[in-house]
């Protein structure tokens, strides 16, 4: 029955929004969920895949827009998968994250902010610095696709250009896919790993087998003829070498704490690079370190908190799992002279109280963990009494949930959250949330 209504058209009022930038509206006693709809709006749509208890669609014909659509900019909008909020006001945008971030707060958290901060904004377009780029030969339509995947599907789309990569990649898809599509391995490069720095952008190539001399010889003129740094990833991470140039650091720089910080193309950094200096400014903002202060910076990765900070501090114990990233945050630290930071390796999500740094007194505390969040930890973090926690997240799900564990579990109280809009035209949201004890 379900596969016979597949593929059928009718007309919905939108009534909500959800999480996932959907529009949600109601038919035949069904929630639908529906792509490429904004509240308030009257849409003719199309079942794309019915379920049992809700339906999912597409839309075909808006019959009534709302006052916040626009026109998208991206000519592959609606195929693409990789920008979902191209069709919504920028400002609408920010908004619906603010309301993701405070439903997810309540609802799941049972906690409310005693102050909403103003959302934190940057580039709308060009501003992505790190993306997977898929690449695949198409035997039958003898070409090459190089780009994100199809909204919904696992297949890539059809791209000539991005308009939310940085342009240095974002107008260069072209002559990616006319690069691989005339070498021997073109079937045999399944993706490209893209880094941008301040000063160069670097794509690494993952090949699936040594490539030949006409291929490494191809690839060195385009990187010699555009500027861009290649690498190729024959095997896992450990793998990648640089092809050309042969030397010269990827980094980025953090001007209002004179820092700055080398990076390898696989490593993690933030995607949005102005926004992440907005970011961090916010953070130490937020935490007002004082000089006879020592801080703990958990989920430190390279040190995008930690050296910033201990320009402040007395002390900054920055504690990652990577311990290839500790290394090389501790290399930062001497580039950059900063001499009171401590770099320790440190599984956060199976916290072993007897680590000599788990004993030890923090003024104030600072997280920013991945998408799982901080659950593990934050029983230790509330032990250690700090008297100001910052907690920077990329899932309001698991910051929420957090959340409540600080404030109905161990006596916090969340004196602010607000949203950071790292990913323009996407669903992601990218929050920050303020802890104190309570009185």
């Amino acid at each position: 029955m379900s596969s016979k209504r597949k593929g059928l058209v009718f007309e919905v009022d939108i009534t909500g929004f959800s999480h996932e930038s959907r529009g949600v509206a109601h038919h035949d006693e069904k929630v639908v969920f529906v792509d490429g709809a904004l509240l308030g709006e009257r849409v003719k749509v199309r079942l794309t895949k019915p379920h049992r208890r809700f339906d999912e669609a597409e839309v075909i014909e808006v019959i009534a827009p709302s006052a916040e659509r626009v026109d998208a900019r991206c000519p592959h909008f609606g195929v693409c998968g990789a920008c979902s909020l191209q069709h919504m006001r920028d400002t609408a945008q920010i908004g619906a994250k603010q309301g993701v971030l405070l439903d997810n707060l309540r609802q799941l958290g049972k906690v409310e902010p005693e102050h909403i901060l103003p959302a934190l904004t940057g580039p709308l377009w060009g501003y992505r610095r790190r993306a997977r780029l898929g690449a695949k030969w198409v035997y039958k339509k003898n070409r090459m696709l190089v780009g994100f995947r199809e909204r919904g599907s696992p297949y890539l789309a059809e791209l000539s250009r991005c308009e939310v990569l940085d342009p240095s990649v974002g107008e260069r898809l072209e002559a990616l896919i006319a690069l691989i599509g005339g070498m021997e391995a073109r079937d045999r490069i399944p993706q490209i790993e893209v880094a941008v720095g301040d000063n160069a952008t670097a794509l690494v190539f993952r090949n699936m087998d040594p490539l030949s001399v006409m291929d490494r010889d191809r690839l060195i003129e385009f990187a010699k003829t555009s500027g861009l740094h290649l690498f190729l990833q024959p095997a896992g991470p450990d793998s990648v070498h640089r092809l050309w140039p042969e030397e010269g650091e990827l980094y980025y720089e953090l001007p209002n704490h004179d820092v700055r910080i080398d990076f390898l193309p696989v490593d993690f950094t933030q995607v949005n690079g102005l926004l992440n200096r907005k970011m961090v400014d916010l953070a130490l903002e937020l935490l007002d370190i004082q000089p006879h202060e020592r801080v703990l910076d958990l989920f430190a990765g390279l040190g995008n908190f930690t050296l910033p900070m201990a320009r402040r501090a007395l002390e900054v114990v920055g504690v990652e799992g990577d311990e290839p990233m500790v290394r090389r945050g501790e290399e930062s630290a001497r580039r950059n002279g900063i001499a009171n930071t401590r770099h320790v390796v440190g599984n956060l999500f199976e916290p072993d109280r007897a680590l000599p740094w788990m004993q030890e007194k923090y003024d104030k505390i600072l997280l920013d963990p991945p998408r799982a969040g901080a659950m593990e930890i934050m029983p230790h973090l509330a032990r250690m009494k700090p008297g100001r926690i910052v907690y920077v997240s990329c899932n309001p799900a698991t910051l929420a949930r957090d959340a409540g564990i600080l404030v109905n579990e161990h006596r916090y109280k969340l004196v602010s959250a607000g949203v950071m809009d790292m990913f323009p035209h996407t669903s992601h949201v990218e929050s920050i949330a303020v802890f104190e004890p309570k009185k």
